[in-house]
């Protein structure tokens, strides 16, 4: 190697570790190092053509040609021309796919119907240079496979988030829409960049204010801010709205001067913002208004907004996550019973968006039996990128593996004609893309992490549970592993060492955190409130509230008997399930106590009793953290210093976080199972006593002091 080469080279590195603070994401452009890779992609795109239907320059083909622009060159050096021309429909590309690949003339083409396909396309050809892919005979076609790809922010007014860890809202609402904070638009194109092509602004827990003019005008502002990107605004209705803010004295959903109110009020939404996307709705749910109030159904009050929306194309997505306190069911049935006999009777722009479980968005759970139970109704799948019973963003765990579980369950539903021969393949993701069923509407939603952080997302790695969400959205048939592998060259550059150690660790993520939390099935034990760290001992005046209501711990055993001689909730699986789920010898372990109520002395595949088992996965959560450590303190002098010191604090602090869990739960339930902790187990730091007495206060994304 030459003098003058070996200094490139040094300078090269020396600017790829500079500072990094993370709020580039996975869109940095920064120059291949590889000369003769650099060479070819300045070969093949010195001449770039969009081809749409109108060959108009709009501002959506601005910021794309911006894009693409300055990601070629930041790439590569190169400054490419980019040509606009127009052609016919293409009935394989839909309303946002595309096509990437060489015309005749050997020119690169990105071809779509759309605009926002040709923005899609720019993101998807950046990605394969970033990643280092050949493009040289690159052909290829890409169509999203669910329609609307949304995030769901749950922030509130004030510019607190519900579930957030990552700082205060984005959206500055008092300064809206005078002053516009550059970051929305940021926001904008990392959405985009994913093909997420919706938000939800406001929190589920609505607060009807957001439907005034003063705030609409604000909303307005958002809208104006993402429409390049092709991202359209929602918002969530607050159920009693028409009483709140419409001075009606009723929100009955059957009432004239209800529908009259609501119909006019979302005609004036449409003229703030005329490609308004429509609302989620909570509703008869931990409180909040609904047309139960009023003796009506769920299929009542979403049919009213349904109605007035649907002039303007806009769709009602309505939560199935239902449950109250007066109902002495089991709480994973409550949603079940309240929507199965309402399948068929909503208007064809209402869409049920159901949790993956059908308790709340736990560690692990098996799929909301809705998903094989509804056939006449769309269904969303609603999915939490926020970490709520993962540790918030302190703690590390990457929901792709999780999230593809779900995706790819089989549901074992017929379709339509329930008493058909039941075909296998009848996943959760054919259900919600709306393949399943041949249905028009489809939508899936995930609650976002994003917050006001430099980095977005509070923990550094968690940034890759928003680029998961956005790609399995896109398509559902990608691996969790191949994606992981994905967003960390894209973020911490082409290293192959370096990729492989962050995709090992994300990958392993997920399990770790089940292992020392709520391992085997067990689910709900979190602290109240909060919900970060242990709580087993937890006791409320409501029931479901409690965590006794799901882990059932006494002298006998541990879990949840959901079988006959329990709750029965396995009954609203199909057959297949039913019997797989219900035999305490072929139910999968890792949901076992989510369905028995399983002898301490039981034994498992291990060949160990459930007490010595449950007491070894405790510690094997441990364990991996600390493996977790050492794997990242490998990558030093690989990535930036400062990305690197902010991730291995936060293991240290998720180390001490997973031996708490531990010591406090196996303390918890050896008061039960009267029996000494396995060799292999390390003993508490303290005694049962302390864990119960320790008090967070001011946790984040929690308004209480508990």
């Amino acid at each position: 190697m030459s003098y003058l080469r070996y200094l490139a080279l040094t300078l090269t590195l020396t600017l790829s570790l500079s500072a990094e603070d993370g709020y580039r994401l996975w869109l940095r452009y920064d120059l291949i190092t590889d000369e003769s890779l650099r060479a070819s992609y300045v070969h093949s795109l010195s001449r770039i053509n969009f081809i749409t239907r109108s060959g108009v320059v709009s501002p959506t083909i601005s910021v794309a040609r911006e894009e693409l622009i300055a990601g070629i060159n930041g790439l590569t050096g190169l400054k490419s021309e980019i040509a606009l021309g127009s052609s016919v429909a293409q009935s394989n590309f839909g309303a946002e796919g595309f096509a990437l690949g060489r015309n005749a003339t050997g020119t690169f083409t990105i071809h779509a119907n759309t605009d926002v396909g040709i923005l899609y396309g720019v993101f998807d050809l950046l990605r394969r240079i970033q990643t280092g892919q050949s493009i040289e005979t690159l052909n290829v076609t890409s169509t999203p496979k669910i329609q609307q790809r949304l995030l769901n922010h749950w922030d509130d007014l004030n510019r607190f988030v519900e579930r957030g860890y990552a700082g205060f809202s984005l959206w500055e609402w008092f300064n809206l829409p005078t002053v516009r904070n550059p970051r929305y638009r940021d926001y904008a194109r990392a959405c985009a960049s994913l093909g997420i092509n919706g938000t939800v602004l406001t929190n589920v827990n609505a607060n009807a204010l957001i439907l005034t003019p003063p705030y609409l005008t604000k909303v307005a502002a958002l809208a104006e801010e993402f429409r390049p990107y092709g991202v359209r605004v929602y918002l969530t209705a607050r159920f009693s709205a028409p009483i709140e803010i419409g001075g009606l004295k009723t929100a009955d959903p059957l009432d004239p001067a209800v529908a009259a109110w609501w119909k006019a009020k979302i005609d004036e939404i449409y003229t703030y913002v005329p490609d308004f996307g429509g609302f989620v709705v909570k509703a008869n749910s931990e409180g909040q208004p609904g047309p139960q109030d009023y003796g009506r159904t769920h299929a009542d009050g979403a049919n009213l907004l349904a109605d007035a929306l649907a002039p303007h194309a806009g769709i009602v997505m309505w939560r199935a996550f239902v449950y109250a306190a007066e109902n002495t069911q089991d709480r994973v049935k409550q949603a079940y019973r309240e929507f199965m006999p309402l399948d068929g009777k909503f208007r064809d722009n209402v869409v049920i968006q159901i949790k993956n479980g059908p308790l709340d968005f736990m560690p692990r759970e098996p799929f909301s039996p809705l998903f094989g139970g509804m056939t006449r109704t769309p269904l969303a799948l609603e999915l939490q990128i926020t970490q709520e019973y993962f540790g918030g963003s302190t703690q590390l765990a990457y929901l792709a593996s999780m999230w593809k579980e779900v995706l790819d369950a089989d549901t074992f539903n017929a379709g339509p004609a329930r008493g058909e021969l039941v075909e296998s393949g009848a996943t959760v993701a054919r259900i919600i893309d709306g393949t399943r069923h041949n249905q028009h509407l489809s939508v899936i939603a995930g609650v976002a992490n994003t917050g006001t952080d430099r980095n977005w997302t509070g923990h550094p790695l968690a940034q890759a549970n928003w680029y998961a969400y956005g790609r399995l959205a896109w398509d559902h048939t990608l691996s969790a592993e191949s994606i992981a592998r994905e967003w960390a060259q894209l973020t911490y550059g082409p290293n192959p060492a370096t990729i492989q150690t962050i995709t090992k660790i994300l990958l392993g993520s997920l399990e770790t955190v089940v292992n020392y939390s709520m391992p085997l099935g067990l689910h709900h034990i979190m602290a109240e409130g909060h919900h970060y760290g242990p709580g087993p001992w937890v006791e409320h005046a409501r029931p479901d509230w409690s965590s006794r209501y799901y882990h059932q711990a006494d002298p006998l055993g541990l879990g949840a008997n959901r079988g006959v001689t329990g709750s029965n909730a396995l009954e609203t699986y199909a057959p297949e399930l039913r019997a797989l789920w219900g035999n305490l010898e072929t139910c999968p372990e890792n949901l076992l106590l989510w369905f028995h109520h399983v002898p301490w002395d039981h034994q498992l595949k291990s060949g160990h009793p459930l007490w010595d088992e449950l007491c070894l996965h405790y510690q094997q959560g441990v364990d991996e953290v600390r493996v977790m450590q050492q794997e990242w303190a490998s990558l030093k002098g690989s990535i930036d210093a400062e990305r690197f010191a902010e991730v291995q604090a936060r293991f240290r602090r998720q180390e001490l976080d997973a031996r708490d869990w531990r010591d406090a739960c196996l303390l918890y339930f050896q008061e039960f199972s009267k029996r000494p902790l396995p060799t292999g187990v390390e003993p508490p730091a303290h005694d049962l006593a302390y864990y119960k007495s320790v008090k967070l206060r001011y946790a984040p994304g929690h308004p209480g002091d508990k």
